[in-house]
C-alpha cells in the first residue's frame, strides 16, 4: 500500500505564469514514502482462537444438576403413575371367589353373604338385591320352603339397562323406565324388553353364597344362552 505526502505550494504557483495557466494537479506533489510499514504490520498480525474443553467431572455444580434432574424425574413420574393405576385396575377383571371360579355374593355393606345368616332375616318369597357377577345387582331368591334358590336373577333390564325393582304386591319385576315386566323368576312377560333377565347359579361354598355364570339352557324358556359375565 503506497503512501503519499502533500508538499505545500507557493503563491506564485497558484497564479498564472509564463509557463501557462495554473493546473490544480501541479499543486499536488506525490512522493513515495518508501516501504510501507502499515502493510507489514497487517501481514504480521495473526488471530488465534482455541476452544478449551473441560472434563464433565470438573463442570461446576455437576452434582447439583444431577440432583435436580432426579427431582424433576420424580415429580413427573409419581403423578403419572398415580393416574395410570386406576386405569390398570379398570381393565383387570375382578378376583373370583370360589374354587370353581365363582364370585362371592355381597350384601349392601359389602360383606360376604352367609346363607344361614341370610335366611334368618329373609323369609319365603323374598327377593333382595345383592352384589353379583361383575358387580351387577342380582336378586337372591328365597323359596317357599325357606331355602335359597339355586339361581340368582340379574336385575339389569334387557331393554336399556335400568335396574328393575321387585314388586311384591304384583309378584313381578317391573321396570320403571319403559314399562317392561318380568315374572317372579325373571322371565319377560311384557316388552319392550326383548329377553328375560339373566340368570346366575347361586351355589353355597363353605357356608357362603357364590355366584357362578349360567351357561346352560334357560329353564324358563328352554333356550340355551351363553351369557358374558
Amino acid at each position: 500500500m503506497a503512501a503519499f505526502t502533500l508538499s505545500p505550494t507557493t503563491p506564485t504557483q497558484l497564479r498564472s505564469g509564463n509557463n501557462g495557466p495554473f493546473l490544480p494537479a501541479q499543486g499536488l506533489m506525490a512522493k513515495s514514502a518508501g516501504k510501507p510499514q502499515l502493510a507489514g504490520r497487517e501481514r504480521g498480525m495473526k488471530v488465534t482462537c482455541q476452544a478449551a474443553s473441560i472434563p464433565a467431572d470438573r463442570v461446576p455444580d455437576m452434582e447439583k444438576r444431577k440432583l435436580m434432574n432426579l427431582l424433576l424425574l420424580g415429580a413427573i413420574g409419581l403423578p403419572t403413575t398415580g393416574m395410570l393405576l386406576p386405569y390398570t385396575y379398570f381393565f383387570v377383571p375382578p378376583g373370583s371367589g370360589g374354587g370353581g371360579g365363582g364370585t362371592p355374593a355381597k350384601d349392601a355393606l359389602g360383606n360376604d353373604i352367609v346363607a344361614t345368616e341370610w335366611l334368618k332375616t329373609h323369609g319365603p318369597g323374598d327377593r333382595t338385591l345383592s352384589q353379583g357377577l361383575k358387580g351387577d345387582p342380582t336378586y337372591l331368591v328365597v323359596e317357599n320352603d325357606r331355602t335359597l334358590a339355586t339361581y340368582g336373577i340379574n336385575a339389569v333390564c334387557t331393554h336399556l339397562g335400568c335396574v328393575v325393582p321387585w314388586n311384591k304386591a304384583e309378584n313381578k319385576f317391573m321396570c320403571p323406565c319403559h314399562g317392561s315386566q318380568y315374572n317372579n323368576q325373571g322371565k319377560v312377560v311384557r316388552g319392550p324388553a326383548p329377553l328375560s333377565l339373566a340368570l346366575a347359579h347361586a351355589d353355597i361354598d363353605d357356608g357362603k353364597v357364590v355366584f357362578v355364570p349360567w351357561v346352560e339352557t334357560d329353564f324358563r324358556t328352554d333356550i340355551v344362552e351363553v351369557l358374558d359375565f
